[in-house]
């Protein structure tokens, strides 16, 4: 793994009151985390029946504590918070960290459910899950498919998020935002949504499903130097049973290739009018995300409430969680303590 350094460029805009965020963390009193060591594995993992999945979850901390809901990406898994997860345990929050629908080892309940990728399913998954845990509130963090489920929760459902952590920002999208075409250079990171939309680019994703995602850590993290290990680790919680159809219905569904299910289509309405987020929030981006992301300033007006955006630097890549351990955990902290 690339050095890390933990100096941040940030956007000061409405941050806690309009103070530089050194200065508010300070005035806070909020406690500055050390970095993670590296955390092998998880201690345990649960299952529990929630909505329309079994789902596999880690758990840590104190059951009694203010709850964070750690939420993976495409093609990753839980471990991209191995060491955030211990950070924050020890102090004091509980921790949920679930694989998402087509990870690992969460199931569908029913053979007869629809393999669906679309995002408010999978927005709906994490509300389930709080609910069968009888969690109220959580403080959300996440990235990717990750980060725009903790956007759809604070925008439709801020009921239920205390505060966010999201990489890459501001993810909520539409299948009609999907159809507009972009710039060639900016297609050509798309290339596997492309890929995906053809009956080989299923067939070969299932068929090379780890060579693919690694090829994917290697492009989206051009600068960690992630070992075998650590990716065997991950591409294991890719061998679930209904991975490809999910994934392949997600990228299909985002540019209008595939149909969703008309239960969400009231949820994918409220988001393609793309509603503002109300709760406190930080944002991240690591400064060296090979994948498609935007830019900070095209979405820093989403955020109508308290909001800081901090960029990493160091060579931080796509799976800033997982790479950048000790930031991700303080950005969480951080913003819980002012929600």
């Amino acid at each position: 793994m690339s050095q890390i350094t933990t100096e941040t460029s940030i956007d000061r805009r409405r941050l806690f009151g309009i103070a530089a965020a050194t200065t508010a963390v300070a005035q806070l009193g909020l406690p500055r985390l050390a970095r993670a060591d590296t955390t092998t594995s998880f201690a345990s993992l649960k299952q529990v029946n929630a909505g329309l999945l079994n789902v596999g979850y880690a758990e840590a901390g104190p059951a009694a504590g203010p709850v964070v809901i750690l939420l993976h990406g495409w093609p990753y898994d839980i471990y991209s918070f191995v060491d955030v997860a211990p950070a924050l345990a020890s102090e004091g929050y509980r921790v949920i960290v679930p694989y998402l629908r087509s990870y690992g080892s969460t199931r569908f309940l029913s053979s007869g459910t629809m393999r669906n990728g679309q995002p408010s399913a999978v927005a709906l998954d994490t509300i389930a899950l709080m609910d069968a845990l009888k969690i109220e509130k959580a403080t959300i963090g996440g990235f990717d498919w990750g980060g725009r489920t903790g956007c759809i929760i604070a925008a439709l459902w801020p009921e239920r998020c205390r505060a966010l952590v999201a990489v890459s920002g501001y993810l909520i999208g539409s299948q009609e935002s999907g159809k507009t075409p972009l710039p060639p250079k900016a297609e050509l990171q798309w290339w596997y949504q492309f890929y995906f939309a053809t009956d080989r680019g299923r067939h070969g994703y299932d068929k090379y499903r780890h060579d693919f995602a690694k090829l994917i850590w290697q492009l989206a993290s051009p600068k960690w130097n992630f070992s075998d290990t650590t990716f065997d680790r991950s591409a294991a919680a890719l061998d679930n049973p209904d991975q490809v159809a999910v994934v392949i219905h997600n990228y299909r569904w985002r540019i209008g290739l595939a149909k969703g299910e008309a239960k969400y289509e009231g949820l994918e309405k409220r988001l393609a009018a793309l509603p503002t987020i109300g709760v406190p929030t930080i944002t991240m981006e690591g400064d060296a995300n090979g994948a498609p992301h935007p830019e900070p300033a095209s979405y820093a007006n989403k955020f109508t409430g308290k909001y800081e955006h901090r960029t990493i630097t160091g060579g931080i890549g796509h799976n800033l969680p997982q790479e950048a351990p000790k930031d991700f955990a303080q950005a969480i902290t951080d913003v819980a303590k002012i929600a």
